[in-house]
Order: structure tokens, then sequence, then C-alpha cells
């Protein structure tokens, strides 16, 4: 890659729509959806970053792990760590609940990546995917500034830094299907990924 750019997954979250099952050791065609994300990651990044209030379950993947530094519970917040544990100057950062990420739309966004952008952002008809996206450390301090506003939408920053969106056609040629953006919420997402291919 042009730019050094490190891998990020945020692990942090309450599960509370999944009856408090951690949705990271969840399977999906027998791996954990972790593993899936571990091994998609390795062929891509030198620096791996896990995010996660709860270090234990993860002590056995080869990883960093590091806790949200401010106290809520937000995905804002779990970017802001992890951009702020990084080594390099970009970070891609997933949900740890995506067992469908494709290492080719990984590369789409990182080879983007651009000095002159904070944030690189996968836009399909459904919208923006902030939590399939890159940042900048640069984003560190409008993202501060959100999180002591308690504002935790993440793309309310985003009006303070440089975004450049990456189309769908665009993505549909590394992921035809956009898998990459199924995140499993519920039991019942739960299922629908187990049909999938």
């Amino acid at each position: 890659m042009k730019i050094p750019c490190s891998g990020v997954i945020l692990a942090g979250g309450l599960n509370s729509r999944f009856f408090g099952t951690n949705k990271a050791l969840i399977r999906v065609e027998g791996q954990y959806i972790l593993d899936r994300i571990y091994h998609v990651f390795r062929e891509v990044f030198d620096e791996i970053i896990l995010i996660t209030n709860d270090p234990l379950p993860y002590l056995d993947w080869d990883f960093t792990i590091m806790s949200d530094i401010f106290s809520v519970r937000s995905s804002l917040t779990g970017i802001h760590a992890g951009l702020f544990c990084t080594t390099h100057p970009y970070a891609f950062f997933t949900a740890c609940d995506t067992p469908f990420l494709k290492k080719e739309l990984i590369e789409t966004l990182v080879n983007r990546i651009e000095e002159r952008f904070d944030v690189i952002v996968p836009e399909t008809s459904a919208g923006l995917e902030p939590l399939c996206a890159i940042y900048s450390q640069r984003c560190i301090q409008p993202i501060e500034t959100r999180l002591e506003r308690q504002q935790f939408k993440i793309r309310q920053f985003f009006k303070k830094t440089r975004v450049r969106k990456v189309r769908e056609d665009v993505l549909r040629e590394s992921d035809p299907n956009l898998v990459s953006f199924f995140n499993i919420n519920t039991p019942d997402e739960l299922e629908k990924a187990r049909s999938i291919r």
C-alpha cells in the first residue's frame, strides 16, 4: 500500500440485541466471526488492533488489544481509541460482527488513500458505511470534540474533515453482492448469515 494503514476491529458493543452473546465469537460456517475477519486482515495489514473493554476472551489472538479512552460506549469511541493506538497514519475499521468482509473490498478502499483525505468511506444505495471505512489520525481531534459534546453519531464529525466517498459501482467490482457490509445484530440475521455463501 502507498500509505501505511492498520486494521482495527471494534468489539466494544453491549450485544444487547443478541441477549448478551459475544458476537465476535459466534460461529458462521464453522468459524468464529472474529477468526474470519482476522484471517482477512492478516493478508492486508501488518498491524491489527482490537478495541474492547473486555480483553480476556481475546488473549489467544495475535493482535494489539486496546480499551476505549472515553468511558461512553459507542462506535465513535472505538474509532477514537483505534486511531489513538495505531502506529500508522490511517486505519481501516470494521465491526466484529461482519462475517463476509472481503479482502478485495478492503483493498479497494486502501488503494484510495491519499494524504488530502481524512476519511475514505463506502457509499451505497443504503447510504454511507462508516463502520467499513478508513480514517486518518487527523480525525482524532474532531472526534474528541464530538465525544466531549456527547454527540456519538459517526457522520457528525465528517463536516470537519475531508471525506472521499467510494461509489457503489466501484465497490461492486470487488464485492458484487456487497456482503462485506452484512453484519449480525440479531438471531434472525445470524440465520440469514448461515444461508449466505
